[in-house]
């Protein structure tokens, strides 16, 4: 049986909105936002998002989880990124002339030749904080969407994008995998439990460990592969893709979607003109960070 995400019907300003609008403002950010590094930009568009995920009204015992990765993620890709000069960034912190803040040490890799300088400079603080909000502003973005979204309106709301019904099923069925496996591990975590496996108290090294949770990954394994094969069968007994799929919810837009497409795609159209203007597109440095180091 496929199970959702913890979705509730809140009666906010975000879940009346059309899911089709939702999904077009949010491709519109996230587009927009992987082109721009100015703080003075990015902030903004990092305010937008976070109203709108405030507008949503999720409670925080549904998204503390999500919340704690993503964090931890994010940072440890904003660290590492930086520690191996900020590949992907703009080509003033790649070729970093900056004052640094600090520096601890300088060494080089024996053999190859590269050099590391351990420090902070100006450029790559600012270049950190604008990475981590970007980043940080597309989660925003799609953390409300599994938790506002109704699970019924998923292969619909697809379908009425124009997508052929197999990958709007196909959306569907991804949406759901997820939550689905999460309630199947949780069940079999307990079904061990009650025989007197001691799931919590693994012992040994990586190998021993590994080879103990045997007893819970392969059930959970089966039955993903059993449960496959339900609903193949369910869906050929329905002659699934031999016509037409006609689909029970009809979706209409209303004003204050097409308002939201249009805040997305000026947005959108923004960030292609600042582009190709070049502005935004390279990090912006308060002043008084260079006052602080006296350059």
């Amino acid at each position: 049986m496929l199970v959702n995400w913890k979705y509730r019907p809140r009666n906010t300003i975000i879940q009346r909105l059309d899911p089709r609008a939702r999904l077009a403002f949010m491709a519109c950010m996230i587009i927009a936002i992987t082109t721009l590094w100015d703080l003075r930009i990015v902030i903004p568009l990092f305010v937008i998002a976070m109203t709108l995920y405030l507008l949503a009204r999720i409670e925080w015992q549904d998204v503390k989880r999500a919340w704690f990765f993503i964090l931890t993620l994010v940072s440890i890709i904003v660290t590492i990124n930086l520690f191996l000069g900020a590949r992907g960034g703009p080509p003033s912190v790649r070729n970093d002339q900056s004052p640094y803040l600090f520096q601890l040490a300088t060494f080089t890799v024996p053999g190859v030749g590269w050099t590391f300088n351990i420090g902070l400079t100006v450029n790559k603080l600012m270049f950190v904080i604008s990475q981590f909000l970007r980043m940080m502003t597309m989660a925003i973005m799609g953390i409300p969407i599994p938790y506002t979204l109704d699970p019924s309106l998923y292969g619909a709301t697809f379908k009425h994008m124009r997508l052929p019904d197999k990958v709007a099923y196909s959306i569907d069925l991804a949406f759901r995998l997820v939550p689905s496996y999460g309630r199947d591990f949780a069940l079999t975590v307990d079904a061990q439990r009650a025989r007197g496996y001691e799931v919590e108290h693994l012992k040994g090294g990586l190998f021993e460990r590994i080879r103990r949770l045997a007893p819970l990954i392969v059930p959970v394994v089966v039955h993903a592969i059993i449960a496959g094969d339900e609903i193949i069968d369910a869906m050929e007994l329905r002659a699934f893709g031999t016509h037409p799929r006609t689909w029970s919810r009809v979706l209409h837009f209303e004003t204050r979607d097409y308002v939201l497409m249009v805040l997305g795609l000026v947005i959108l159209a923004g960030s292609i003109v600042m582009g190709v203007a070049q502005i935004g597109a390279d990090i912006w440095v308060p002043p008084f960070l260079y006052e602080l180091v006296g350059a």
